[in-house]
Parts: structure tokens; C-alpha cells; sequence
């Protein structure tokens, strides 16, 4: 009886947890075509510094994935969040978990995948920009562009194997 309620216990305790763990952030994008596509979040802990207050993004330049040395697909785009620009990778973003060193890149070319050659497709020096270690393989990540970028010199952003200067896959930024 004791080892029965126990469990129970344990169970309760368990769902309580998850429950109170899980949020939903709410994202409202305006569809016209003619505005400056800006986007609201809802506050939450991971994008806001005080609750009750939302940020307001504006949406620089967006791309999608091809894929290069590997399968790569999802959305990226560049924001800007209180006078800062972010890299983000949607939550369709998805590559291959087989390269080691991987990194996010801004590129100069619009189309990196076919100014290379397979099956690597490498990339030239002087050509891009590092932004940081890839974080996941997956999933929806951000990535801090530094104020000393210009972005008008890039116009594309890539996941590449620095290691084996393998291109896995790219996105033109429009």
C-alpha cells in the first residue's frame, strides 16, 4: 500500500513539473506585403528582459536553405531587436550531424552552392564572415551579427564545415 502511494506521489510530482515548465511564445507576423515586416513576441523568459513588455523585429533579409555537401533545409533571416541584428534559424531548420566544426557563415555571393564545385563545395577566403559555432543540428537558433558587419558585402548565409572547408547546404538573402 505505502510503495503504491508512493508512486502516485512521484507521478503527481512529475506532472507538475512538466506543466509548469512548458510556455508557448506567441508570434504575430503581419502578412501585407508593403509594410516592413515586423514581427511582435509575446514576452516570455527567453526573449524578454522584463515581463510585460514585447520587443518589436524587424525583419532585414530572409533566404532558404539548399542543400550543398549535405541535406539542409529550413528558413533563415536577419533581424533587428532593440538596435541589435540577429541570424535566426527557424524551427524547420535542419542538417547533417555528420560534419565536425561547423559554423555559421555570412557569404559575399548570393548563390554560394553554385559558385562551387561537388561535391564539397568549398569556399574561398576573404568570402565570408564566421559568425559562431552552429549550435544544434536542428531547431530554432540565434545568432548575434556584430556591429562592425556590413551586411550590404553579404548576400548569403551558409552552414559550413570549416574543418574540411565543406559548404553542407546555403541560403540567398533577400
Amino acid at each position: 500500500m505505502k510503495r503504491n502511494f508512493l508512486f502516485f506521489a512521484d507521478l503527481l510530482i512529475v506532472a507538475v513539473v512538466i506543466v509548469g515548465c512548458t510556455q508557448q511564445q506567441n508570434v504575430s507576423q503581419t502578412t501585407d506585403p508593403t509594410d516592413e515586416k515586423s514581427v511582435t513576441l509575446s514576452p516570455s523568459p527567453a526573449n524578454s528582459l522584463t515581463k510585460g513588455t514585447t520587443q518589436t523585429s524587424k525583419i532585414l533579409r530572409s533566404g532558404t536553405f539548399v542543400d550543398g555537401e549535405h541535406p539542409t533545409s529550413g528558413t533563415v533571416r536577419i533581424v533587428e531587436k532593440d538596435s541589435k541584428r540577429i541570424l535566426e534559424l527557424d524551427s524547420a531548420f535542419k542538417t547533417s550531424t555528420t560534419g565536425p566544426d561547423l559554423v555559421v557563415i555570412l557569404h559575399r555571393l548570393p548563390n554560394v552552392i553554385g559558385s562551387t564545385k561537388p561535391p564539397a563545395y568549398p569556399i574561398t577566403e576573404g568570402e565570408y564572415v564566421i559568425l559562431a559555432s552552429l549550435q544544434e543540428y536542428s531547431g530554432s537558433q540565434s545568432y548575434e551579427i556584430p556591429k562592425n558587419i556590413n551586411l550590404e558585402e553579404f548576400q548569403s548565409a551558409a552552414i559550413w564545415c570549416r574543418k574540411f572547408n565543406a559548404t553542407f547546404g546555403a541560403a540567398k538573402l533577400q
